[in-house]
């Protein structure tokens, strides 16, 4: 499980370093969700933290990569707009994937 180096961090996240610990150890988190990286052509995916605990999620290959931790589903989908929006201010499109992790 990898995360994002600029990690987006929701409002009512307090401890990110104390949820990202849990995460890593497939702890049980009623109230956080994740924005992971999309694995086919889709951007980004909001999903509940506990469905990482899943077998799936723990093998290496399968391991997703978060870009962000929100306290409820609402504020996961104002993370992803934020993201959409600094990211057609940039680049002048929304291509998620291009502006999180541009060529060097």
């Amino acid at each position: 499980m990898k995360f994002y180096k600029n990690l987006y961090i929701g409002e009512t996240i307090k401890k990110p370093n104390k949820i990202k610990r849990k995460i890593k150890h497939h702890a049980r988190q009623l109230r956080v969700f994740v924005i992971v990286l999309a694995a086919g052509d889709d951007q980004l995916e909001i999903c509940h933290s506990m469905i990482l605990g899943q077998p799936y999620y723990q093998k290496k290959e399968n391991a997703p990569y978060i870009i962000g931790i929100a306290g409820s589903y609402e504020e996961a989908v104002a993370l992803v707009c934020r993201i959409t929006g600094e990211a057609y201010a940039q680049n002048g499109n929304a291509d998620l994937k291009s502006y999180l992790f541009p060529k060097i």
